[in-house]
């Protein structure tokens, strides 16, 4: 599908292969924030939404791609989610998710542009939201490089330790 392929990346569904990849993304407490983790997951539950997903948005009303270089073996690199999907208001959240020794190579940047794309033209959506904390600068800058505009502020939304940080609702409208 050319929607999900650039000259970097393939955007691909979740294999069971791909299990022990996520059980250390998702167990990493230093992303719990940016997210709504609060506890670990176990390989079988990750194993479980892999072998139960039948990988269709309109069914799981959620996505999960993972990002692959396209010239390097199938060496995966990050994933990106498509949640919340609302096919009678045509719209959907994303969240992305790169490999520490991958960011600021530019990969985030060509993830966000092919599952836009593939938001845009593959599911007709009418917009694209995406939630993201005052305390992650390089994503608010990210996704305003890609025409999200903020439309939301929640004030001391998030707690981390002690202290509390707002975060931002971020738009895309087609």
């Amino acid at each position: 599908m050319q929607l999900l392929k650039s000259e970097n990346l393939v955007l691909r569904a979740v294999e069971p292969r791909n299990v022990d990849m996520l059980y250390q993304w998702e167990n990493d407490t230093n992303v719990w924030t940016l997210g709504n983790t609060t506890t670990p997951y176990s390989k079988f539950h990750l194993e479980q939404f892999i072998l139960n997903s039948k990988n269709d948005i309109y069914a799981d009303k959620q996505l999960r791609l993972m990002i692959e270089l396209n010239k390097k073996d199938n060496e995966i690199i990050g994933c990106i989610d498509l949640f919340d999907f609302d096919p009678k208001n045509l719209r959907a959240g994303l969240g992305i998710l790169i490999d520490k020794k991958y960011r600021s190579k530019g990969y985030g940047s060509e993830a966000v542009d092919l599952v836009v794309g593939y938001c845009r033209n593959g599911l007709n959506l009418h917009q694209v939201y995406c939630n993201i904390g005052a305390n992650n600068p390089e994503s608010l800058k990210l996704f305003e490089k890609k025409g999200f505009e903020i439309t939301g502020q929640k004030k001391q939304w998030i707690r981390k330790k002690d202290k509390w940080i707002d975060e931002y609702t971020l738009q895309l409208i087609f």
